[in-house]
Parts: structure tokens; C-alpha cells; sequence
């Protein structure tokens, strides 16, 4: 089908309506607003995250990867705060040059999403733009006294961090033309860099974490934001900190910088405190859900980054869309 034919109510009815899933709270996208269901004694979780063409993602980027980014940094930090998803809104701002067949494999990978995590599109908007720029707010709950927050972490905590670091900054790396690889290990970091996954679940450690964030802007920068919300420090040993065995690989055969994995975005994982007593229903809890957990060191009072007693400097550490 031709271009001609897309227009705003053809792309919503052909598309966007199925990711509705017929919730009373939409109005089937009827009226200019939606309204919640809130169950007793939960508090909502509010996040919002915009990505753009040439600065998120890729021209050439599929448009699955693209679907899967914007759910995954939003998925991310409702999970970060123990919540579990329950809906989102969705304003996209296309170029005319988009056709169906980029569409449909689009709102397919954000339905995948939905089916699998539980939660619904509420509402949104439609913009012609020059290039592609996609924002959504994320909605959801948590019981009222067990939200998680960047603040919160005590002296001699432990910290721990879900599942590996850096492969998908790696895979940027190689989309840069930066760095050269064999074709199989090019495969696995470019995939970790278009499909990169969140840690989902936060609401099963509500009860044993003291504070927590999740690492979309580099494990340096998200840990430095987690300590200076709880006015405390940070002692990491590096031997502990979580890398595939292909990277470990790399680090081994001096093809990639410790620090550039530390501060490279797009983990989506994990890092979180809490009190040692806490130590062994932590792990059991990972072991059950079949996650990778690692302890990669303890909250200190004096407030700074220690790597193996080497004070971090966290200049250009993390990532920013202004810098």
C-alpha cells in the first residue's frame, strides 16, 4: 500500500486500536482523555521517556528495535521503583515516508510487549515530523509504603547489580564503525544494542532493597545519582562487576576499556542496596526467577566512588543528551 493511503484515523484504527486491548479506561480512543482503575491502598508510578532518530536510535534501525526501546527505558524505571506496568500513552511524530509495512512490524513488537507484561496503550498522539521521535508516559503501581527511590541507602549496605554490563554499548561501539570484530561476536552485541532487556522485576525485592536505579546512563553515572540521593559513598570491587563471557573476552584481549562499559548506556539493569541480613533471600529470589545477581560492593560514609581503592573521577562518566 502507498503512502497516500496513511493518514492520522487510518494509522490509529489499523494499528493503534489493537494496543488498546478493548480496556474500558481508553474509550477504544473515542474521547480526548482515559481515566485509571486504582486498587485500594496502591500509589501510581509516573515515568516518561522520549527517543529520537540519530541520537537513540539508528535511520536504519528496524523498526521492531525501535518499539522495543521505547518500552524497554520506560519498563525499566517502572520497575526500578518495585511498580509492575499497567499503561502507557504513545505520541509519535513520523515522517511521511513510513509506510504500512514499517507500521505494522512496529505496533507488533509493542503488542508482543504488552501481551507479555501485562499493560495496555490508554492514549496518545500523532505528529507529522522530519524524523522519527517517539515519547510515552508510563503508568504503574505499587503498594503505597513499599515504593522504591534512589534515596534510602544505608552505611555498609551491600550493592548489587542484576544480570551483565556493557554489552549493548558494545554494540553502539560496532554500529560507529569504532571497533572490529568477527562476524559471530558482531551478531551478539549488535543484538544486545537493538533489543536490549530490562530487569522486570523490581516489585520482588521491594521488601529487602534500600534504595535503587536502573542503569540506562551507565553504570558510573546511575551509581553516582543513587549515592548522592542517599548522601553516602560507594566502595566496588571490580572483580565482582557482572560482564558476559564474550566481553570479559574483549576486556582480556585489551579490545575494549573497562571505563567505557562502566559509562555506556542502555543496560537496563539493575543496581540496588541493601542490608547484608538480607544477603541469602536475595539470592534465593534470583535463583528462583533465574537472574543473574552479582554483590559488587558496600555503601560507605564518605562520599565518593572507591574502584579497588581507587577514587573514581565521574567526569563525563555517564551519558547525557547535552553534552
Amino acid at each position: 500500500m502507498k503512502n497516500k493511503f496513511l493518514s492520522e484515523q487510518y494509522i490509529i484504527n489499523k494499528y493503534l486500536k489493537k494496543l488498546n486491548f478493548n480496556k474500558s479506561e481508553s474509550y477504544n480512543f473515542r474521547n480526548d482523555g482515559a481515566f485509571f482503575k486504582i486498587p485500594k491502598n496502591n500509589k501510581i508510578i509516573v515515568t516518561n521517556d522520549t527517543i529520537i532518530e540519530n541520537v537513540d536510535f539508528f535511520k536504519s534501525d528496524p523498526p521492531k528495535s525501535i518499539a522495543n526501546k521505547i518500552i524497554t527505558c520506560n519498563l525499566s524505571d517502572i520497575s526500578s521503583m518495585g511498580a509492575v506496568p499497567y499503561a502507557y500513552t504513545l505520541s509519535l511524530c513520523l515522517p511521511k515516508k513510513l509506510n504500512n509495512e514499517w507500521l505494522n512490524l512496529f505496533t507488533k513488537s509493542l503488542f508482543s510487549f504488552q501481551k507479555k507484561f501485562d499493560f495496555f496503550l490508554i492514549g496518545g498522539d500523532l505528529s507529522k515530523s522530519d524524523k522519527i521521535i517517539i515519547s510515552s508516559n508510563f503508568f504503574g503501581f505499587v503498594k503505597e509504603k513499599k515504593i522504591l527511590t534512589r534515596s534510602g541507602a544505608m552505611t555498609n549496605d551491600d550493592i548489587w547489580v542484576t544480570g551483565n554490563l556493557g554489552d549493548s554499548s558494545i554494540g553502539l561501539k560496532i554500529k560507529q564503525n569504532k571497533i572490529k570484530l568477527l562476524n559471530n561476536e558482531k551478531k551478539f552485541f549488535i543484538k544486545h544494542y537493538l533489543f536490549p532487556k530490562h530487569f522486570s522485576y523490581g516489585s520482588k525485592i521491594i521488601n529487602y532493597a534500600s534504595s535503587a536505579i536502573d542503569i540506562s546512563d551507565g553504570f558510573y553515572g546511575d551509581l553516582n545519582k543513587l549515592i548522592f540521593e542517599s548522601n553516602k559513598g560507594a566502595f566496588i570491587e571490580s572483580k565482582n562487576l557482572p560482564f558476559s563471557p564474550k566481553t570479559k573476552k574483549l576486556l582480556k584481549n585489551n579490545k575494549i576499556n573497562i571505563n567505557y562499559l562502566l559509562s555506556g548506556g542502555d543496560d537496563y539493569e539493575l543496581i540496588f542496596t541493601s542490608n547484608p541480613k538480607h544477603s541469602l533471600k536475595i539470592k534465593s529470589i534470583f535463583k528462583n526467577i533465574n537472574v543473574k545477581i552479582s554483590k559488587v560492593g558496600r555503601i560507605i560514609n564518605k562520599k565518593c566512588v572507591y574502584m579497588d581503592n581507587k577514587k573514581v573521577n565521574f567526569i563525563n562518566k555517564s551519558f547525557d543528551h547535552f553534552s
